[in-house]
């Protein structure tokens, strides 16, 4: 068992978002503004003219990762985003052909009151593994919106976005996070596409969630057996509720009215249901959640107060196990491992991730993980486990890293930076603030981060990518391979001499 890291002592961790109040402004205005004469041009993020920080120093180090795209990925999407989105998701594949799949994914636009903030559904292009040309990867303008990516419809949200999920059950409904105490359930084939113009009204959620006493913004899940929903929030509570409580109003009147500018997310004509539970453990505010994979009863939460806790609805509202001192600062993040119940993962702003085996979560009164990975440089914000391998997971954070470990290899005797670090994503210029696995696409990751301290114009970057499969295949599978391929080569000179 390991001890949690000390606290970073250079400052308090930032929460997580943009600071309420703050003046975002799309990249264009961003732009104008730094330039009135309207005689300089917008500096390019990366490629010939790119690869700048804020500063004006050259990143060398994006630059020698831009250099690697042909080796360590099979597939690399770049999609520029005028305003920046806090959550990245994805939804049912609608399309699947030869060399690619279509498939829904799910973002926002988190803006400054100039425009509506808006829950985008896009169409992404997602290609098969082995098919991307080298320069279809390799060549990519920052600035510019990826062909793969094509926005299908908006949804004016009441508020700014602050979480999407997605119901495994059904993955066109959609629940979201914004800075209230309801939680917003969305059906998006059902809502109509809206036009995002400063006074539009909002549109009206198909159903609303009511149980918290305070703002609700980031702690929200989905259960993968039943259409439980589960959030937490700044009132420190945790509560559940079941959408089959009221789920005749879903997928069944295609005509949906919208509300006044302004109008509350209570309103008179959006059907809404109260909690089927209240659970009260945590002594500040929750930031994640999340269901144990094999039951809709069972859940855990992190929090501001530094805890883990584990919940099981059938005992009571009360904690079933509350872990002290899981980290030595905030608590951002939370998964369990949906091949192994007793494997959860938590990340903090302490900048690392901690694992935990359920069966012995403490030692002496204060968390005891099995290990603890550190290579972040900066608070972590989100945590997953893959869908594709039980021992593999992604971890994303401020310093704008997303990583990729494999517990399996902590111990062994590699040259990895870090124990159990074997993939380090750096295609993003600043805070990456959400990722997802794609679990209809094995590897693939889709991720997004807010570049308004890289850039000050404000914005984000969306990502969408595939390692190249040696990196993660067996051993001795890949490197058959590569002396198949060498043998090749050896072949077709011999034969050309």
């Amino acid at each position: 068992m390991e001890t949690p890291p000390p606290p970073p002592q250079q400052q308090q961790p930032r929460k997580r978002g943009r600071p309420k109040g703050s003046t975002n402004k799309p990249k264009e205005d961003r732009e104008r503004d730094s330039h009135p004469s309207g005689g300089a041009t917008s500096r390019k993020r990366g490629g010939a003219g790119g690869g700048k920080k804020a500063g004006g120093g050259v990143d060398e180090k994006y630059a020698q990762w831009k250099s690697l795209v042909p080796v360590l990925y099979d597939w690399f999407a770049n999609h520029n985003l005028v305003w920046p989105s806090l959550s990245c998701r994805w939804g049912p594949v609608i399309e699947q052909h030869s060399h690619k799949n279509c498939q829904r994914l799910y973002l926002s636009e988190q803006t400054d009151q100039s425009a509506p903030n808006t829950l985008i559904i896009a169409n992404c292009d997602v290609v098969r593994p082995r098919i991307a040309a080298e320069n279809h990867i390799a060549h990519f303008n920052e600035e510019a919106r990826s062909p793969y990516v094509k926005k299908y419809k908006t949804i004016i949200h009441p508020g700014e976005v602050n979480r999407i999920r997605e119901l495994p059950q059904n993955k066109n409904i959609v629940a979201t996070h914004t800075d209230s105490p309801e939680v917003l359930i969305w059906d998006i084939e059902a809502q109509p596409n809206r036009q995002a113009v400063l006074g539009a009204a909002v549109s009206l959620p198909d159903l609303t969630l009511t149980g918290h006493q305070d703002n609700a913004e980031f702690a929200l899940a989905m259960c993968p057996i039943e259409p439980f929903v589960l959030s937490g929030g700044k009132d420190k509570y945790v509560v559940l509720w079941s959408i089959q409580d009221h789920i005749s109003t879903l997928a069944t009147d295609t005509q949906k009215s919208v509300g006044s500018a302004g109008s509350s997310i209570m309103a008179v004509n959006n059907p809404s249901i109260g909690a089927r539970g209240i659970f009260q453990g945590h002594e500040d505010t929750v930031e994640d959640v999340q269901f144990c994979p094999s039951s809709s009863q069972e859940f855990c939460s992190v929090g501001d107060d530094s805890c883990l806790i584990l919940w099981d609805a059938r005992v009571g509202p009360n904690p079933a196990v509350k872990v002290e001192k899981a980290h030595n600062a905030d608590l951002h993040c939370v998964d369990w491992n949906p091949h192994d119940d007793n494997l959860i993962i938590t990340g903090s702003a302490d900048n690392s991730v901690c694992l935990f085996d359920r069966r012995s979560l403490t030692s002496n009164g204060v968390g005891s993980p099995i290990h603890i990975f550190q290579h972040h440089k900066a608070a972590v914000l989100c945590v997953q486990w893959s869908p594709d391998k039980s021992s593999v997971f992604g971890s994303c954070a401020e310093d704008g890293r997303l990583n990729i470990w494999d517990y399996e290899k902590v111990g062994e005797d590699t040259e990895t930076p870090a124990a159990g670090l074997f993939f380090q994503h750096a295609g993003h210029r600043d805070k990456v603030v959400d990722f997802q696995w794609n679990a209809s696409d094995p590897w693939t990751i889709v991720s997004v981060s807010d570049d308004c301290d890289s850039t000050g114009r404000g914005g984000g970057t969306l990502q969408i990518w595939r390692m190249l499969d040696l990196l993660y295949r067996p051993k001795e599978e890949a490197l058959a391979e590569l002396q198949r391929f060498k043998d090749h080569i050896s072949n077709c000179t011999s034969y050309q001499a």
